[in-house]
């Protein structure tokens, strides 16, 4: 009896439900299916190097085998989320510009190392524009520069609490204390 063509491959299914974000997990993997899958039940099939993504029967997204990590196909995303990842590092340091010097110097101090990493902080410090407007947005970016912290958190902080037109005021040293009972309640000549 001859061997068969093709060699063996095993075949590994699995079932799972489309996250919020797109994804189904298969192993320790996460891979994308189309956005309007978002809550069904799919079925993952991971034979070889491949792993096919099933919905009633239909194969709708087809990625690499990965050990862990996330797979993703931008087209999956709906559209507005599509948008939203256009917006690069280098289109938020263009809108930072547009905001004034404080951003542009916030955007410089996160984006200098793994700029991909704080990439979603650089974004929500921009979309803070929209809400607070480019004066108030600049001045709490040069307010949080000032303290030491550039991070979205600080920056909203500021925003929230209307403190990005305070500047930094020397501290103030309370009086000494008044003496209640005055100086004759102390009997300080007397020696025991």
């Amino acid at each position: 009896m001859a061997l068969p063509p093709r060699v063996f491959e095993s075949v590994i299914y699995s079932i799972g439900r489309v996250a919020a974000d797109c994804h189904v997990k298969s192993g320790k993997a996460l891979y994308s299916v189309p956005w309007r899958l978002i809550g069904q039940q799919v079925t993952a099939r991971t034979a070889g190097d491949v792993v096919q993504i099933f919905h009633s029967g239909t194969v709708v997204a087809t990625h690499v085998l990965h050990l862990a990590g996330r797979s993703t196909n931008v087209e999956h995303y709906p559209p507005h989320k599509i948008a939203h990842t256009l917006r690069t590092v280098t289109w938020c340091r263009t809108q930072a510009e547009q905001i004034g010097p404080g951003a542009v110097a916030v955007v410089a101090e996160l984006s200098t190392v793994n700029a991909i990493h704080r990439l979603r902080a650089i974004q929500g410090i921009i979309r803070l524009r929209e809400k607070y407007g480019d004066r108030r947005l600049d001045a709490a970016c040069t307010r949080a520069l000032q303290v030491g912290d550039p991070g979205y958190r600080t920056v909203k902080g500021i925003l929230v609490a209307g403190t990005e037109a305070d500047h930094a005021s020397p501290a103030v040293v309370p009086p000494p204390p008044a003496m209640l009972r005055g100086p004759d309640a102390f009997d300080t000549d007397l020696t025991a």
